[in-house]
């Protein structure tokens, strides 16, 4: 599966977007998925996670309420849809995916084997 994030753009504080994630192959036969982001500087830290058997969820302290990760079977993506965006949420955004993983939080704790070549989110003040 070759993956392809778009989306992503420049954003005041408090604005919100929208990233998807398009697969070539079919993503949601993977059993789980997950976005991804690297900013400047930082290690590449992960920001939300789906389990596609059971469609639960997995976000770290520091997105959670703001983020929400989902999908859409019939356009075979997943997206990442990101409200009140502060400005330390500026980075490059990845989705990601493997065979290996099939919980949302083990997903999230562990390092997939397919990235797509990311999309750049820039939260100004």
């Amino acid at each position: 599966v070759q993956l392809v994030e778009s989306g992503g753009g420049l954003v005041q504080t408090g604005g919100y977007l929208r990233l998807s994630c398009a697969a070539s192959g079919f993503i949601l036969n993977r059993p789980a998925v997950g976005w991804f982001r690297q900013a400047p500087g930082k290690e590449r830290e992960a920001v939300a996670c789906l389990s596609t058997n059971n469609d639960i969820t997995y976000y770290p302290d520091f997105v959670k309420g703001r983020f929400t990760i989902a999908s859409d079977k019939a356009k075979n993506a997943v997206y990442l849809q990101m409200n009140n965006l502060r400005p330390e949420d500026t980075a490059v955004y990845y989705c990601a995916t493997d065979l290996g993983q099939s919980s949302s939080y083990a997903r999230c704790h562990s390092r997939p084997d397919t990235w797509g070549q990311g999309t750049q989110l820039t939260v100004s003040y």
